[in-house]
C-alpha cells in the first residue's frame, strides 16, 4: 500500500518531491487519525504518522473501509490546509465529513458483528 503522507499530498496538489508543508499536512493528519480513534475506527491505542514511512494498511488493515478513510483524512486535512473559496464547495465537503463521521462507526461496528458470527460458526 501507499505512504499515507505521500496520498494526501498527492490529493492536495504539492508534488512529492515538495516537502515545505510536510510538517503542516502531518499535523492536520494526526488530528483527523485523533476524530477517527475517538469515533472507534483504527487501532484503539490511537495513531499517529511521522513521515511518509507510515502506510495505510499500518493504521487499517483490512481493506473494506480504507477508501472511506482516506477520503475523510483528506476532506479534514483540505478543509484546515487548503479551505476551498466557494461557500457551496465548503459546505459540500462538511456534509461528506458528517457522513463519513456517522458511517464509518457504523462500518466499524458491523465488522465486529461479522467477526463475532465467524468464531462462533467457527
Amino acid at each position: 500500500m501507499e505512504s499515507i503522507l505521500n496520498s494526501i499530498k498527492k490529493l492536495l496538489g504539492p508534488g512529492m518531491e515538495y516537502d515545505h508543508f510536510d510538517p503542516d499536512i502531518i499535523i492536520h493528519i494526526n488530528s483527523a487519525f485523533s476524530v477517527l480513534t475517538q469515533l472507534g475506527v483504527g487501532p484503539a491505542e490511537g495513531f499517529f504518522i511521522n513521515d511518509e514511512a507510515e502506510k495505510w494498511e499500518d493504521f487499517l488493515p483490512e481493506e473494506k473501509m480504507i477508501h472511506s478513510v482516506k477520503t475523510y483524512i483528506y476532506l479534514k486535512v483540505k478543509l484546515v490546509f487548503d479551505p476551498p473559496l466557494s461557500s457551496a464547495v465548503l459546505e459540500s465537503m462538511k456534509e461528506q465529513i458528517k457522513e463519513l463521521e456517522w458511517r464509518l462507526p457504523v462500518a466499524v461496528e458491523s465488522a465486529k458483528i461479522e467477526s463475532e458470527e465467524e468464531i462462533q460458526n467457527g
